[in-house]
């Protein structure tokens, strides 16, 4: 177990940035997989930029990868062009 203070508290605030990611990540997964389930071309349109800040922002703070946030970005576009 940590001893040092500062230890300790790299602990606590791993665990918090831990769970925001989880939450973030989470909540992206389920926005692409309700943007995939759409049939309506201006639904998903509308919900489409969306989907892209919420993948910028996780690649951005290294959650995901940015090449995984590009790959999944242009199979999305590419899925709501084709609606």
């Amino acid at each position: 177990m940590a001893n040092h203070k500062s230890a300790l508290k790299r602990i606590r605030s791993n665990e918090a940035k831990r769970l925001v990611n989880k939450y973030q990540h989470k909540t992206t997964r389920n926005a692409i997989k309700k943007l995939r389930e759409l049939t309506d071309k201006k639904e998903a349109e509308a919900l489409f930029p969306s989907v892209v800040s919420m993948l910028d922002k996780l690649a951005k703070k290294n959650v995901i990868h940015a090449n995984k946030a590009a790959n999944l970005k242009s199979g999305l576009a590419k899925h709501v062009a084709a609606l």
